[in-house]
């Protein structure tokens, strides 16, 4: 069974979990995004943090320093994102994005239930459940990312016309606890355009998405 296939749990890089119907926030971005320098040092941190973690013998202690770890760390990776001076930003061509829109709707009801997405210069936030194939099986999240990602790279590459790697292979992704935690997420995929000083208001921003009006 590879990493495509459904699994409640796997490693790679990051851990990555998705239980049976969870809801999840997953997070792509474009290839060379991060300069090696700053990965490596968001890497660094990240590791010392899991070894601080696996010290507390509490679960329930440990689970919810985890998730503030988890949380804050993911901002400052997508803080760096945010405000990149430098690698590619080919989600800034309105083509690509409309492309990468276009499919991340195509799955809707197909693979997932999408909630909401936001596409940026060099990075793409998504907020889905992905469905039940038959009794304990789900979409998996690898394989749904995978078939984006390789669909929008192939014919981003052909708009832009260029060659080579787009999207960053592995993938960010976190799984959403509670309604709380749902609505928080939401509202940070929603803000992440004017938080970048790229619109003043949300609704400014072209390439977002989300299911509920609330928002």
């Amino acid at each position: 069974m590879g990493n495509l296939d459904y699994k409640v749990s796997y490693r790679r890089h990051l851990p990555h979990i998705q239980p049976p119907g969870a809801t999840l926030f997953v997070t792509c971005r474009l290839s060379g995004s991060i300069p090696i320098e700053v990965l490596q040092l968001l890497e660094d941190e990240r590791e010392q943090v899991e070894k601080r973690l696996a010290k507390i013998t509490d679960p329930d202690e440990r689970n919810r320093r985890s998730d503030e770890e988890h949380r804050r760390l993911f901002g400052k990776w997508d803080k760096v994102l945010d405000s990149a001076q430098s690698g590619p930003r080919w989600l800034r061509d309105g083509r690509v994005a409309e492309l990468v829109c276009n499919s991340l709707h195509h799955l809707d009801h197909a693979k997932y239930l999408l909630d909401a997405f936001c596409v940026m210069p060099n990075h793409a936030h998504l907020v889905c459940t992905p469905l039940q194939i038959s009794e304990g099986k789900y979409h998996a999240i690898g394989g749904i990312m995978h078939s984006l990602k390789r669909y929008t790279a192939l014919n981003a590459n052909e708009i832009l016309g260029r060659e080579g790697e787009f999207w960053q292979h592995e993938n960010y992704d976190h799984v959403v606890r509670d309604e709380a935690e749902f609505n928080r997420i939401v509202a940070y995929v929603l803000n992440n355009p004017v938080h970048a000083g790229l619109v003043a208001r949300p609704e400014n921003w072209k390439w977002s998405y989300c299911r509920m009006d609330k928002f």
